[in-house]
């Protein structure tokens, strides 16, 4: 592979990252608030502004159902969308290693596998921002807070 091949499929990536950023932002799944949620928890980066409010349902050790509202940059808002999409029916267990991973891939963790995240991934390039990380990560530090409220 030439540099140039390198360098035209990094700006393809970097292109269909934005989009999904941005399907996210403008279509956003699971907003808004759920019938009798089992805890909520509200999140806020004083910094930015960004807020988001968790809400979750648990049946059993299942993530039976989750909603959330806020306001902030299109990075808080669509990871908020993106991680409500990625934890939904899934075990408390499996919801909090997707934590634990997408916070390890802000970090800059090189351990994580990238496969395990899927579009999650394309929240990658907010690591080339500092300041931004707080941002992708506020609603995943929120529901980890949502779930222990539930005492899950």
């Amino acid at each position: 592979m030439t540099q140039e091949d390198y360098r035209r499929q990094e700006a393809e990536l970097d292109d269909l990252y934005r989009d999904i950023i941005l399907d996210h932002y403008r279509h956003p799944r699971h907003r808004g608030h759920l019938e009798s949620p089992d805890a909520t928890h509200e999140g806020l980066n004083p910094l930015c502004g960004d807020e988001v409010t968790v809400e979750v349902k648990v049946n059993g050790m299942k993530l039976a159902d989750i909603g959330y509202t806020g306001s902030g940059c299109s990075i808080s808002q669509s990871s908020a969308s993106m991680m409500t999409e990625a934890v939904e029916g899934k075990s408390v267990a499996e919801a909090r290693r997707l934590i634990s991973d997408f916070t390890a891939m802000m970090r800059g963790g090189e351990d994580i596998d990238p496969d395990s995240l899927g579009d999650l991934e394309a929240l990658s390039g907010v690591r080339q921002f500092p300041v931004r990380i707080k941002c992708a990560t506020l609603a995943w530090h929120t529901l980890d807070e949502a779930l222990n409220a539930a005492g899950a």
